[in-house]
C-alpha cells in the first residue's frame, strides 16, 4: 500500500546520503518527489537515478531560498512533505575555530534550514508534514563539533515552535535526529579505522545506521500514521543517547 500516493515532498540535500534514501523511500510509498542540492552533476544524476525532479538550489543563499520556493509553488503548487535535509559538517576544537567555517555551518545548518521552512510556510498545504533533519551531537557533546552541534540544537528549539505556531493549520512539525550513519560524509569527515571504532564503542548496538533506515522514520513521519505527531524529535542511534 502506497501511503503516499499524491503527496507532493520536497528534500533538501537529496542527492545524496540520508536525503537520497529518503527521496527512494517517499517515492516508493506513492510520493512525487523534488531533490535540491547545490552541486548541478550530482543533482541531476540523482534525479535521473530516482526517477524524480531535482532542482539546483544552494540552502546558506537565501536568493536561492527564495527562488526555489516560488519555482516548486510555480511548478507544483502547494507541497505536503518538507524534509529539510541538507548539512555540512565541519570540526575545530572552540579555541581554533574560524569564523569562515562556523559561519558555513551555521549559514547552512541553520540559518538556511530556518529560512527554507519560513519561505515554504505560505506553499504548504493543510495537514502538511515537515521534518527537519537534526542530529545526535545536539546532545552528546562531541569534541570539535561545537558549532555543528549548536547549529542542531538550535534547529531543534526552532522545531517545537514551528510546532506551535502551524498547529492551527493541522501541519505538523517534527526532527529526526540519527547517530553516526554510513554515509558519504563519514570519508568527507576523514573516516579512518581508529575513528570510525571509537565512534562505533558510543553505541550500544555496535554499527553505524544505515541511510535506509532513516528514510523509512522519515516517511512514517511524512505519513497519515503520524498525523497526532507534533513537535517531536526521534532519535535514531542505535542507543548512542541513552
Amino acid at each position: 500500500m502506497k501511503k503516499l500516493k499524491g503527496k507532493i515532498a520536497l528534500i533538501t540535500g537529496g542527492n545524496s546520503g540520508i536525503g537520497h534514501a529518503a527521496a527512494q523511500e517517499l517515492k516508493a510509498n506513492g510520493a512525487e518527489v523534488i531533490i535540491t542540492g547545490r552541486r548541478k552533476e550530482a543533482v541531476e544524476k540523482a534525479a535521473l537515478e530516482l526517477g524524480v525532479t531535482g532542482l539546483i538550489a544552494d540552502q546558506s543563499s537565501l536568493l536561492d531560498i527564495d527562488g526555489l520556493a516560488k519555482e516548486v509553488i510555480e511548478k507544483f503548487g502547494k507541497i505536503d512533505i518538507l524534509l529539510i535535509n541538507a548539512g555540512v559538517m565541519k570540526f575545530a576544537t572552540i579555541e581554533l575555530m574560524p569564523e569562515t567555517i562556523f559561519d558555513e555551518v551555521m549559514n547552512v545548518n541553520f540559518k538556511g534550514a530556518y529560512f527554507t521552512l519560513s519561505k515554504f510556510i505560505p506553499g504548504l498545504n493543510e495537514s502538511a508534514s515537515v521534518i527537519l533533519l537534526s542530529s545526535t551531537s545536539a546532545h552528546i557533546s562531541p569534541p570539535q563539533a561545537s558549532v555543528y552541534a549548536a547549529s542542531k540544537a538550535a534547529l531543534n528549539a526552532v522545531m517545537k515552535i514551528a510546532a506551535v505556531e502551524l498547529a492551527p493549520r493541522k501541519i505538523r512539525v517534527n526532527a529526526v535526529s540519527p547517530g553516526p550513519v554510513a554515509t558519504e560524509i563519514m570519508n568527507k569527515i576523514g573516516l579512518n579505522q581508529t575513528l570510525e571504532d571509537h565512534m562505533i564503542s558510543t553505541i550500544p548496538l555496535a554499527r553505524f545506521g544505515q541511510p535506509a533506515e532513516v528514510a523509512k522514520l522519515v516517511a512514517f513521519l511524512a505519513s497519515d500514521d503520524a498525523a497526532f505527531i507534533t513537535g517531536a524529535e526521534y532519535l535514531i542511534d542505535g542507543g548512542q543517547c541513552i
